[in-house]
């Protein structure tokens, strides 16, 4: 996918393959008694870039973790800081574990074990190497990991910044847990405000009523679904997992489906939908936005074919294939590409590296100064018109912006603007048939620029 992009900006073949490869990758081996064994891990953490520092990327705990994998979705952060404007690195790792097997004491030493693996060998750190949750890792690791590097480096006082993703208490930022489902909202949001591109995708109006097919109820299928049936009017009429799926096609209550499911370990007995053994299966069910928000390579070569979504919005990372991708344009299927849409973690990610690093809560300097000044403007307007200013308008006017209506506006701001530099890319070159390659031009034409201006070639 970056290959056709590539040829189309035509860039010095040096160039391409120094951006394309990764810089460094880590390799640990490491045992860890538990209880009455010992048991040895494996995990890798991969550096794409350090055009911008520090290098920035999750942490996944699976058992289908591996190196390859590892440095695809290392490079994969890298383009997507670039599209959205966040000027960090790419960096991701990976410990071959499944989580489920162990118990909340054995996970925690195991996390600071390889915490300490990595920060002992510079993978790991607030300026340079910045992890964050990932499949199969959330705020409890992510404490872990900040709370080692803190007793391995206690002398540095941004210890704090180097994770993102942590709970509140402990240095996290209000919004970061939904942060990735409410960038797949924002991003819909925005390509629904462009008539053109909604109207060549086969569909019209805004999100309200769309029938929306969702596989995958993990952080961001369930905060995706969630906010866009609640917030934006959507129907979400079908949620896949991978041991079946629900369907309903007069819409599904996500927030009582997540629960069901949380409860019981699956869909099975949920009364407010039909279950259906065969969950992949629903992935081809006619809809209006499908959106992969699990793992990757879902829609695949076999499938493709049988796909009857007129969006399909990529949630989560690599959800279609090379060859999917190849079938789904010639079908004239649009598709929001992951390196865009899947990218509202690493923005509030940033904004959590920020306010770590700045020591203070955002909005504690402005916030009263802007209710005071708002109240001021209220007393002006009754003053000058002798009426009184109606109770909503008051009530907006004076309230001050908290670190969540930032953290918001931050994500929606970055989402909007990328989104919209995307289609005019896509319009400006007549050989962009595609968001993707857009979005990776986009990308590419900045890593170049990066590069050359720093005299790396």
């Amino acid at each position: 996918m970056v290959d056709r992009a590539l040829e189309i900006m035509e860039l010095d073949p040096g160039i391409a393959r120094a951006i394309k490869s990764c810089t460094s990758v880590l390799q640990v081996t490491f045992p860890v008694q538990l209880r009455e064994r010992v048991e040895v891990f494996t995990g890798w953490r991969a550096v794409h870039s350090i055009h911008r520092l520090p290098a920035k990327g999750g942490i996944r705990f699976s058992e289908s973790v591996d190196q390859p994998e590892i440095e695809a979705l290392a490079a994969l952060m890298t383009y997507k800081c670039s599209i959205v404007d966040v000027p960090f690195g790419g960096s991701k790792g990976g410990l071959c574990i499944n989580p489920e097997n162990y118990s909340r004491d054995d996970l925690q030493v195991i996390t600071r074990r390889f915490a300490r693996e990595l920060a002992e060998k510079g993978f790991l750190s607030p300026s340079t190497n910045v992890p964050a949750p990932d499949v199969g890792t959330g705020q409890r690791e992510m404490a872990w990991i900040a709370d080692t590097y803190k007793h391995l480096y206690p002398e540095d006082i941004n210890y704090i910044a180097c994770v993102t993703g942590k709970p509140i208490g402990h240095g996290g930022i209000r919004g970061r847990t939904e942060a990735t489902g409410r960038g797949v909202q924002y991003g819909l949001r925005e390509f629904f405000r462009h008539r053109e591109e909604v109207n060549a995708a086969g569909l019209d109006g805004d999100l309200e009523g769309k029938r929306i097919v969702v596989q995958g109820l993990g952080n961001v299928g369930y905060h995706a679904a969630k906010l866009l049936s609640e917030e934006d009017g959507a129907q979400v009429i079908a949620i896949i997992k991978h041991d079946g799926a629900i369907v309903n096609p007069e819409g599904i209550h996500v927030e009582e489906a997540y629960y069901h499911k949380c409860s019981n370990g699956s869909f099975k007995g949920f009364a407010g939908a039909e279950f259906v053994e065969d969950g992949q299966k629903v992935l081809e069910m006619e809809c209006d936005i499908l959106i992969p928000a699990a793992v990757e390579g879902v829609i695949s070569e076999a499938n493709a074919p049988n796909i009857q979504a007129k969006l399909i919005a990529e949630a989560a990372n690599g959800p279609v294939t090379f060859e999917a991708d190849r079938i789904l344009r010639s079908r004239g299927i649009a598709i929001l590409p992951d390196a865009y849409l899947n990218a509202g973690g690493v923005v509030v990610s940033y904004f959590e590296w920020i306010r770590n690093l700045t020591h203070m809560r955002f909005g504690r300097m402005e916030r009263r100064f802007d209710e005071m000044r708002g109240r001021n403007i209220l007393r002006a307007l009754e003053e000058t018109t002798e009426r009184q200013v109606p109770d909503w308008i008051r009530t907006q006017l004076a309230k001050g912006a908290s670190e969540i209506d930032l953290v918001h506006s931050g994500l929606d701001d970055s989402m909007r603007t990328a989104l919209q530099e995307i289609i005019e890319t896509r319009r400006r070159n007549s050989a962009i048939e595609d968001y993707r390659t857009a979005a990776y031009i986009i990308a590419l034409n900045k890593l170049a620029r990066s590069y050359l201006d720093l005299g790396v070639f």
